[in-house]
């Protein structure tokens, strides 16, 4: 027994050692850090091990084992940090790109049920009505407690044409609901755009791809065709994120050359970095620079830009950019709270790891990790001041704490002033207890039933009158 156990840790060492090489961490990284492997606590999992290689009632694969004691070491970091099997490692890569097949809902864990983080827009998740906050407590007729992330997305994903019935709890609900889906492959567009009226605008980014930036650029160059833009409202509200350098570029196109967009702090070297509005950090590869063919006018004409709760990550740091450089007005509610860095570290045998390695920063100073970006003007999502109640970043289990709350460091701006509401609205009608939640039809871009974006515009055109005068 002993003789085995001892094997077992030497298999330990040996796995721990080869993923750093995998990482390409230095062999003698630790010892010049001063803090050796912990032998105890490696020798512990050993017994573990061991214990469930000889005594558990079915044969466990080594493998699954270790793959098992990988992601639950990165589950239990924060809820953004996993490990990536091969297909999750695909599904991530390809879905990168603005293609891929399945519900078409951002996920994460919460006491081993699959919480939604915020549905895409134009999907079977979000044409059902499903909401940033629904637990996931069954996939057909299985029970998603126990399953891992991954195992869940799998499940979630398959053949287009094909169903599968979710099972919901959802908050101020009594019962379940139940949903049958048929799955698509997902094509996200990321930018769409549309003249409301002469002079006026709307752009919605709907995600970060790896071209976004570059439909940006095409959408502004058609609505400029059309005539001199007197407004311009950015939509980012339900945009859960994406790639950061889409970001940047995203921000470029709307600030001066060299400003800084954001920056990104973390316990190495290589978190450390200032990311500004520069071809080389919004470029890939050799790329021509598409923020060339902006019509000059892009860069000051008045903008107001849209957020709320499910606005994430990539576009709180669009939104912090516009707000602290005052090159726009952020309105809406606050925003998710995703204030991190995610780096995909590959592994052998095409998987990886999505390790937290940085917290990111607006221009100036502020960490909206677990905190959000604060509306400029807080505007509800109705006239009777009625917003959807969103799962945010500070409701996750485990996230990251504001290090700069804690320090009291970066002032925040001042507190955001609230649209009136107009006189003689109706009071908002006292729900049915155990009535389920009608899936809203979704609003047309650039509707006039959209509250915040008719408010939006009201003041783009006061704003204009005042410049008027």
């Amino acid at each position: 027994m002993h003789s085995r156990m001892q094997q077992a840790l030497l298999v330990l060492i040996g796995l721990v050692g080869g993923v750093l090489i995998s990482l390409n961490f230095p062999a003698n990284a630790t010892k010049e850090a001063g803090s050796p492997l912990p032998v105890e606590e490696l020798r512990t999992f050993a017994e573990v091990f061991n214990a469930i290689k000889s005594g558990y009632v079915e044969e466990i694969e080594d493998k699954k084992l270790i793959t098992h004691a990988v992601s639950g070491m990165l589950s239990n970091l924060d809820p953004h940090s996993t490990y990536l099997d091969a297909d999750a490692f695909k599904d991530l890569q390809v879905g990168t790109q603005g293609e891929f097949g399945g519900l078409g809902i951002e996920v994460g864990m919460e006491d081993g049920f699959v919480k939604v983080v915020s549905p895409i827009e134009d999907t079977p998740a979000f044409r059902a009505g499903i909401k940033a906050g629904d637990l996931i407590i069954k996939l057909d007729d299985t029970a998603v407690k126990g399953m891992t992330l991954s195992d869940a997305v799998k499940r979630m994903r398959g053949k287009p044409k094909t169903q599968i019935t979710l099972t919901i709890a959802r908050k101020g609900e009594t019962k379940p609901l139940v949903v049958t889906l048929t799955r698509e492959v997902i094509k996200v567009q990321s930018v769409k755009s549309k003249m409301v009226e002469p002079g006026y605008a709307v752009v919605r980014v709907t995600q970060f791809q790896e071209n976004t930036a570059a439909s940006l650029v095409k959408h502004l160059e058609n609505l400029y065709k059309s005539a001199p833009l007197k407004g311009l409202v950015l939509d980012l509200r339900n945009d859960p994120g994406g790639l950061l350098h889409g970001a940047i570029g995203v921000s470029a196109a709307f600030l001066q050359p060299r400003t800084l967009v954001v920056s990104t702090d973390g316990r190495t070297e290589d978190a450390k970095h200032k990311y500004y509005a520069n071809a080389e950090d919004y470029l890939r590869g050799t790329r021509d620079d598409y923020l060339k063919a902006l019509p000059p006018a892009v860069k000051t004409v008045p903008m107001v830009v849209l957020v709320n709760g499910g606005s994430a990550s990539a576009s709180e740091i669009v939104a912090g950019a516009l707000q602290d450089h005052r090159r726009a007005v952020v309105m809406g509610t606050p925003t998710f709270g995703k204030g991190s860095v995610q780096t995909i570290l590959p592994l052998g045998g095409n998987t990886a790891i999505k390790l937290t390695t940085a917290r990111y920063y607006t221009p100036g100073g502020r960490s909206i990790q677990a905190k959000g970006i604060t509306p400029d003007i807080n505007v509800d999502e109705s006239p009777n001041g009625e917003s959807r109640q969103r799962l945010r970043e500070a409701d996750l289990e485990r996230h990251l704490i504001n290090d700069k709350e804690r320090e009291g460091e970066a002032k925040e701006p001042a507190a955001p002033k609230v649209a009136p509401k107009p006189s003689g609205t109706p009071k908002q009608k006292p729900r049915d207890e155990g009535a389920e939640d009608a899936p809203k039809a979704p609003l047309e871009l650039g509707s006039r039933d959209d509250y915040q974006l008719v408010q939006a515009f009201n003041l783009l055109k006061g704003l204009q009158i005042i410049q008027n005068k």
